[in-house]
């Protein structure tokens, strides 16, 4: 039972910690839940890492935010390409978990991230970021169930037709 619990936690270790595994999934930082979604690049690891996050904010807006391993703030100017169209982002200092906030207010980002085939992160000051290879199959899938949450509740319609009084009030 022992030699067992070791051989678990040791395949344990070897693994990539999750929320810096490749490809698209929920996001597992802390706060998260299931109203995030990130996309990592090829090989990410959770010493070296290049993510971007699509989370449904408190107010029911989208956020969508750049999470990479670099040291260097993650503010500032970056270069987004998806299918060969560069697109330059002014990024805000995010909230925790992540490094840098990447307004979309036209939703160009958006929309290629959720129908594009691959997306790079050029980070324009400081070192490059890691890994820039991020895949993007998957991601309209993970990226609308993450985002379903956006919905503000709708109030329960009546099952009456208004001037009618229910049976059983």
């Amino acid at each position: 039972m022992i030699l067992l619990r070791i051989v678990l936690a040791s395949l344990l270790l070897l693994l990539p910690a999750q929320g810096q595994e490749e490809g698209w999934h929920y996001s597992p930082l802390p706060g998260e839940g299931d109203r995030a979604t990130l996309g990592c690049a090829l090989r990410s690891t959770a010493e070296e890492f290049n993510c971007i996050a699509v989370r449904c904010e408190d107010d029911f807006s989208i956020g969508i935010y750049a999470h990479t391993s670099r040291t260097e703030p993650h503010a500032g100017e970056w270069l987004i390409t998806i299918d060969r169209v560069n697109r330059p982002f002014l990024a805000e200092k995010g909230e925790a978990p992540y490094g840098a906030r990447l307004p979309d207010p036209e939703g160009w980002l958006l929309h290629n991230l959720q129908n594009g085939a691959v997306a790079y992160l050029h980070p324009l000051e400081g070192p490059p970021a890691p890994l820039n290879f991020i895949p993007l199959s998957g991601s309209l899938y993970e990226i609308n169930r993450a985002l379903a949450y956006c919905l503000p509740p709708k109030p329960a319609e009546p099952n009456e037709p208004p001037g009618v009084t229910p049976a059983n009030p």
